[in-house]
């Protein structure tokens, strides 16, 4: 098997990795699966895959922190980082980290196959003018805050100037995957 046709799939809910791992075998990858930070870097002792697909919350992680983990292992890796609930804060920090694409939740294997081969953005995308709900930028914010500090609920709480219980609330109510 070529170096091209290797996966690593890093995600906690270990039913959906087992359900993507299955996939992508079909598809002729050799897939290995890491469901957290640690497991990733054990996995990268001794394994090299072309590709990757990262979900962007694994429990109390941050799977932003093993995108740049995959990137400082090898920069020509393709990276996909997943998410049950897309923000642009997220997808920017992504990017920045070195992930290849973002996509949300649900996505299957065509989709992220895809995002895979894309090396170049797309001029013709739509700019058309989305609504948003003020749920949608309390969510934003309340998300790009999370991120800068690492996903500390407390500190998230008290840089938004909000009780920690209440923002603990907000964030069962929308899952960050």
């Amino acid at each position: 098997m070529s170096e091209a046709r290797k996966l690593l799939i890093v995600e906690d809910d270990e039913s959906f990795a087992r359900t993507l791992k299955r996939s992508f075998e079909r598809r002729d990858y050799e897939v290995r699966v890491a469901h957290g930070p640690d497991e990733l870097h054990a996995l990268l002792a001794g394994y090299r895959p072309g590709y990757a697909v990262v979900d962007l919350k694994l429990g109390n992680a941050s799977g932003l922190a093993c995108v740049q983990t995959l990137r400082a292992a090898d920069a020509a890796m393709r990276i996909v980082v997943l998410t049950g609930f897309a923000s642009i804060a997220t997808a920017v920090e992504a990017i920045k980290l070195g992930a290849s694409y973002y996509l949300a939740k649900p996505s299957n294997t065509d989709d992220i196959e895809a995002a895979f081969e894309r090396t170049e953005g797309n001029v013709d995308a739509s700019l058309d003018a989305r609504t948003t709900s003020i749920k949608t930028v309390e969510w934003e914010h309340i998300h790009q805050t999370l991120v800068e500090t690492g996903f500390n609920i407390s500190e998230t709480a008290r840089r938004l100037g909000m009780h920690r219980r209440t923002l603990a609330r907000k964030l069962e109510k929308r899952q960050i995957r």
